[in-house]
């Protein structure tokens, strides 16, 4: 496999690089099936693949914010130019995961933290409390029951993400923060 970074360093890196690096792998597709019908039916298949990646800064308050960011993922993929792939979101850090809902009032507000509150209290007593002498014990196990990140198909250039389904930063630490994700996306 080939990515963009062995193949043309930072020229890929920019729009007409992702342009000229699909016309060159258009070509070198099909020259080797052309070779590969001169030599008995032997066929190769040679995968150029483009990896790039993409950094969102999310500024969230803490205590359970839940953060909509379907627009940046989307952002990302469309100015990367892949039109089929996959995009891997990923936070940064022990205390906020990343998973999807439906981004309405009812679930943002009140019952997602709610179930995380049964699940792993924040008066609860944690081992990391009493190792550490802080207050977010409960913000890391809840980090670690739903997960840093997130991988979603792309098709003709668009997640496939359902009509009330959006991508979001749930950030369970005990302050404010800015907070970074990680969007790398893989795919032609």
């Amino acid at each position: 496999m080939l990515t963009c970074e062995e193949a043309a360093s930072p020229l890929v890196q920019t729009k007409f690089g992702c342009i000229l690096f699909r016309f060159v792998k258009f070509i070198f597709c099909s020259l080797c099936a052309q070779i590969g019908n001169l030599q008995n039916g032997l066929r190769f298949f040679i995968l150029l693949v483009m990896v790039e990646t993409r950094e969102i800064k999310v500024r969230t308050e803490g205590n359970c914010d839940i953060v909509d960011i379907t627009g940046h993922v989307s952002e990302a993929i469309l100015d990367c130019g892949i039109g089929q792939g996959t995009v891997t979101v990923f936070n940064v850090g022990s205390t906020a995961g990343i998973t999807t809902t439906e981004y309405e009032p009812g679930l943002v507000n009140y019952d997602i933290e709610a179930l995380f509150e049964r699940i792993a209290p924040q008066a609860g007593r944690y081992e990391h409390e009493e190792t550490w002498h802080d207050d977010n014990g409960h913000s890391h196990v809840r980090a670690s029951l739903l997960g840093p990140s997130l991988s979603v198909p792309i098709v003709d250039g668009k997640m496939t993400l359902g009509t009330w389904q959006q991508i979001i930063l749930v950030d369970f630490d005990t302050r404010s923060r800015t907070r970074t994700v990680i969007c790398q996306i893989i795919g032609e």
